[in-house]
């Protein structure tokens, strides 16, 4: 078992702002090994869950909505819920915060491998479970950085972006063959067992760590919440931080209409089927590759720099969709458009510079339901006026208005980057 230490130790200081960290460094942490070996365990399970969910729901109600209101449930919980129960990663130990989670994500999902279970009762228990993605999710966020100090966190974080972008691609594509084999029953069964391989791997690898200093207080959720809303949205840099990263409401719309998209691209050379998977596939095969090289080549302070105009680079390659290019162009559009998205890498260690330790778990939830906020309303409004215009023309002013709001970012940025610049050479 480890040793109780705390989140960091005197003789330690941060990374001077251009100490430029590597892969190999980084992997050869054991604590971000077993955070990033659970947390690759538990999205290849839930990827797997998602698509058994779907099958499962359709082959008993053979009914559409039933069967998308079931996947809604996957964004809903975290939008409610997360920004109150992401402050629990701020009030108790962040190692139990996980562990916790996990043992009972993986209870429920156990429960919905039950055969016969009813439709109601596995809407509830797919609530509980994604709900409890928000406390683990935010004391793991704000876990890493005590984990991986400097120009490691960046790294660190481009590394499990890589991995989790591979992970949801083959779990996509594979998912089908598996439950195929298992049948949907078992696969949410495995599922349940990723869970339990994930507190298994958090116990033997992560360390304990007390409760973050200064929450010893007994403060309702409402208020912590709220304390957090205004330290979030109170400090012009980081509401600056925060409007960067929901910026993909915007870059992220072209995948929830790739379909009506694929359809309009049909020429019979390829299955629609094929077309769809190839444009699902473009963006993220392009934030892997800009992920790689912005973390990978780009020293530090240059990312903090490029961060405006990699953030313009996301949104306005979509506009260029209105020219109705093939099949190739709009690969070749959306692939760099992924690229530009790791513009994120920067905007996260930023946000982790701005926020103090202690409350690291409340804001890093209210960032994560924002972001699925703005993919999920981005994304339904998008389908909803495609169906008046077409995909390009709703994907081109997607692009439009992303840029639009990307430049101003842009430039209320620059005296940000300044002060942060400052106080990491000050550190």
């Amino acid at each position: 078992m480890a040793a109780t230490r705390p989140g960091r130790s005197p003789g330690r200081h941060r990374r001077p702002i251009e100490g430029q960290a590597t892969y190999g460094e980084v992997i050869a942490i054991g604590e971000f090994r077993a955070l990033w070996l659970g947390q690759g365990m538990s999205l290849l399970g839930d990827q797997l869950a998602q698509v058994a969910l779907a099958i499962l729901v359709y082959n008993r109600t053979q009914s559409a909505l039933a069967t998308a209101g079931v996947y809604a449930l996957t964004y809903l919980p975290p939008i409610v819920g997360g920004p109150l129960l992401a402050g629990l990663a701020d009030r108790y130990p962040r190692r139990r915060i996980m562990l916790v989670c996990d043992v009972l994500r993986a209870g429920l999902i156990a429960i919905t491998a039950v055969p016969g279970m009813p439709f109601a009762a596995l809407c509830a228990l797919v609530f509980g479970v994604v709900l409890l993605s928000a406390p683990f999710s935010a004391a793991r966020a704000a876990l890493l950085p005590e984990v991986l100090e400097g120009d490691r966190y960046v790294v660190g974080s481009a590394l499990q972006n890589v991995t989790n972008q591979a992970v949801q691609m083959l779990g996509f594509a594979a998912g089908g063959a598996v439950i195929a084999t298992l049948g949907p029953y078992r696969a949410l069964a495995l599922d349940a067992a990723t869970f339990l391989g994930s507190a298994l791997v958090i116990v033997a690898g992560v360390a304990r760590r007390d409760a973050p200093a200064g929450s010893g207080g007994r403060l309702s959720m409402w208020t912590t919440t709220r304390a957090g809303g205004r330290l979030v949205f109170g400090d012009r840099r980081l509401r600056t931080l925060v409007l960067f990263a929901w910026l993909c409401g915007f870059y992220v719309l072209p995948e929830g209409i790739a379909v009506p998209y694929a359809m309009e691209l049909d020429d019979g050379t390829l299955p629609v089927a094929a077309v769809t998977g190839l444009l699902m596939a473009a963006m993220p095969t392009g934030t892997v590759i800009g992920a790689f090289v912005f973390s990978r080549f780009i020293a530090p302070s240059a990312r903090l720099r490029a961060m405006g105009w990699m953030a313009m680079l996301t949104c306005a390659p979509l506009i260029v969709c209105a020219m109705r290019p093939p099949l190739v162009g709009v690969l070749l559009l959306w692939v760099l458009s992924g690229i530009g998205g790791a513009y994120q890498l920067a905007a996260n260690a930023a946000f982790v510079q701005c926020v103090p330790a202690d409350r690291r778990g409340q804001a890093f939830g209210i960032v994560q339901s924002g972001l699925l906020a703005a993919q999920g309303v981005g994304i339904l409004i998008g389908g909803a006026v495609a169906q008046e215009l077409g995909p390009e023309p709703v994907v081109a002013l997607a692009g439009a208005a992303g840029l639009s709001l990307a430049a101003w970012l842009a430039m209320a940025w620059t005296e940000s980057r300044t002060e942060i610049f400052a106080e990491a050479r000050a550190a």
